[in-house]
């Protein structure tokens, strides 16, 4: 049975609250919304989905992290907002800095250091 990519999604108990983060501090572009909000980040579907159990029960660690360029920057930009967000913390292959939404969930800013490239794409 072959399998495609779908979406990564975060449950939300607020969904008008969560767009408005979603596209006004991160500046992700909604794309639809009907019962969940749907955007895009680099091709890939991100949904916000109402729910009133905000986690999902598990012990597993998931969570969506958003590549940046200048991290001094990125984590200025979010405490200007008001976003508390964790000091940025270096890696064996990078600089790592968190932060949540306004039900919990992380996400997570990562630069990839100069000695370190991405993931090929696609």
């Amino acid at each position: 049975m072959p399998f495609r990519f779908d979406c990564v999604f975060y449950y939300v108990s607020d969904l008008e609250r969560a767009v408005g983060f979603y596209r006004d501090v991160l500046g992700l572009a909604l794309r639809s919304r009907d019962f969940v909000a749907r955007f895009e980040l680099d091709g890939i579907l991100v949904e916000l989905v109402p729910s009133t159990e905000a986690r999902v029960p598990g012990t597993g660690h998931a969570r969506l992290t958003l590549g940046v360029d200048d991290m001094d920057a990125a984590v200025a930009e979010l405490r200007r907002r008001g976003i508390p967000v964790t000091a940025p913390e270096r890696k064996a292959n990078g600089v790592l800095a968190c932060l949540h939404d306004p039900d919990g969930n992380e996400i997570c800013l990562w630069q990839y250091s100069q000695a370190s490239c991405p993931p090929p794409r696609g």
